[in-house]
């Protein structure tokens, strides 16, 4: 009895199964395999995450643009005696 068959019909995967399969010598179903599996748990640890963990993630790479040492203290929109200028 044959082993079931996949078929995907894109030239991108097809191109990225060969390339790979080039590299690694990995036969390419092998490659799906460990592709697939890495996927699935990827998409597993995501759903273990408190929803509120995407918002600090995003806050996370918000903040690698914001030259260092800036501060969120806004006290040059104060004066020496905390009154709005």
């Amino acid at each position: 009895m044959s082993e079931p068959q996949l078929s995907i019909r894109s030239s991108k995967a097809r191109d990225l199964a060969h390339a790979l399969s080039r590299r690694t010598g990995q036969p390419i179903n092998r490659l799906v395999e460990l592709a697939l599996e890495r996927y699935d748990v990827e998409l597993r640890q995501q759903d273990k995450k408190h929803p509120l963990d995407a918002v600090w993630e995003l806050a996370a790479e918000g903040r690698h643009n914001v030259p260092a040492g800036t501060t969120s203290a806004h006290d040059d929109l104060y004066d020496e005696n905390g009154l709005p200028i």
